[in-house]
């Protein structure tokens, strides 16, 4: 399988989604990144596709999902979490053996899972959309080095 990423971009910067409860999201939007409210601690998920962040956030219904974020991080971080990226799913063609797999992912700060993309009625497409899980000094340069802007656009 081919795989591409769509996504709004241009040279310096490309957008993703995230989807929060209030709080955090008006914090966000007031200091133009996240801030005490959000934690560090935990791994969280970025995603280039507006339509797999709407499904995923049941149209911005889920509890604690309803504030949807446009978030333009760095092209240069973005870049980085792409190519750093370990797959959620175990395959022979890029490890070795599962146990190999296991412990590589296990030790990695990023983690890649492709879904199927969703159009307007949230019903699968043939094409596959990435989300990007981030967690320890990636989740801390994203946080206060790659984002360059923050909108809500509920």
């Amino acid at each position: 399988m081919d795989y591409k990423i769509n996504a709004v971009f241009d040279d310096h910067s490309i957008r993703v989604y995230q989807a929060y409860k209030d709080a955090i999201a008006d914090e966000a939007i007031r200091i133009g990144t996240f801030g005490n409210l959000f934690k560090l601690d935990r791994m969280t998920w970025i995603k280039p596709s507006f339509l797999w962040m709407m499904y995923r956030s049941g149209w911005g219904e889920k509890e604690g999902q309803n504030r949807i974020l446009a978030i333009d991080i760095k092209r240069t971080g973005f870049d980085i979490i792409v190519k750093n990226a370990i797959l959620t799913s175990f395959s022979q063609t890029n490890h070795n053996t599962y146990e190999q797999w296991k412990n590589i992912i296990k030790k990695s700060e990023i983690r890649c899972q492709w879904d199927p993309e969703r159009d307007v009625y949230g019903n699968p497409q043939k094409q596959k959309t990435i989300q990007l899980g981030i967690k320890g000094s990636i989740l801390n340069n994203y946080v206060f080095e790659w984002i360059i802007n923050i909108a809500d656009i509920t």
